[in-house]
């Protein structure tokens, strides 16, 4: 049928999907074990969710089309994801999967101790003290060993990094 013979008020909205965490083209997608099976509940709710809609003709089809868009997206990471097992114990150097504890040397926060665990993109939460591998905090972390400095580049600012424990 030609666009000339349907009505404007006919034409539904593509739905806004969200998009999840970046993750720069190229980069492999590792996660943890407990990433993986975060990615996999996530994928079970969204199948339960779907299974669950009731409504209209209409609002059944915009809220499957939403669904169903999240699910390609994670599945897409899923099918992707590597997992990267952790070594028990101390590590020598930080890597994806470690707890590292380091001290701001310079600039605003001298002297203030965090730590952070590397992990994968969708499984970073700053809230839980998880940071995605991507970050830049942590690519300047990683590699390095406890007692050494990695330079950390903050807007203008480069501030040194302090690594205290490594576990």
């Amino acid at each position: 049928m030609s666009r000339g013979f349907v009505r404007e008020d006919d034409q539904e909205e593509a739905p806004f999907i969200p998009p999840r965490a970046a993750l720069p083209d190229g980069v492999t997608n590792y996660v943890t074990q407990r990433g993986l099976e975060q990615l996999q509940a996530e994928r079970k709710a969204l199948e339960t969710e779907r299974s669950a809609v009731r409504g209209s003709d209409d609002e059944r089809r915009r809220s499957h089309a939403v669904i169903d868009g999240k699910l390609n997206l994670l599945n897409e990471r899923i099918v992707t994801a590597r997992v990267v097992e952790r070594t028990d114990g101390p590590m020598d150097d930080v890597r994806f999967g470690a707890t590292v504890t380091f001290e701001h040397q310079t600039g605003p926060q001298r002297g203030k101790q965090f730590t952070f665990t590397l992990v994968g993109v969708d499984e970073a939460s700053v809230k839980q003290l998880r940071i995605a591998f991507t970050s830049p905090i942590a690519r300047a972390l990683m590699g390095n060993r406890v007692g050494e400095t990695a330079e950390f580049q903050l807007g203008s600012v480069v501030q040194l990094l302090k690594i205290i424990s490594i576990y």
